[in-house]
């Protein structure tokens, strides 16, 4: 079991395998949260909270951001109204080494909703 934790440890994240795959986007609020996107399908994630998340939605209200009521840390995020088959969470409250071997991908969020490489 790979466990993704918040700095203060109040939110933890169980997933079955670490990530091969990482995405940094380059969106307007991606680039802001430094954040780098591991995808699971929801059922392969468990998120546990010993204290309330705050989230933060924009735009289209489609995605809820998820960052610890304590310390802070963007842990995840969750879709909004629409089919959940994918949901982020932030490998970098992931171990270094867990990640260390994931191949990271560019998003051009920002303009044309496509990877780069």
């Amino acid at each position: 079991m790979i466990q993704a934790r918040c700095h203060c440890g109040a939110v933890e994240i169980e997933i079955s395998e670490p990530p091969s795959e990482i995405t940094e986007c380059n969106c307007s609020i991606c680039h802001r949260y430094g954040a780098l996107w591991a995808y699971y399908d929801p059922s392969q994630v468990r998120v546990r909270a010993a204290v309330p998340t705050h989230i933060y939605m924009w735009d289209d209200q489609s995605l809820a951001f998820h960052r610890c009521g304590n310390c802070g840390c963007l842990t995840h995020w969750s879709p909004v109204n629409r089919a959940p088959n994918r949901m982020g969470v932030n490998a970098r409250m992931m171990e270094p080494t867990l990640i260390a071997q994931a191949k990271v991908r560019h998003l051009d969020g920002r303009v044309t909703e496509t990877y780069l490489d």
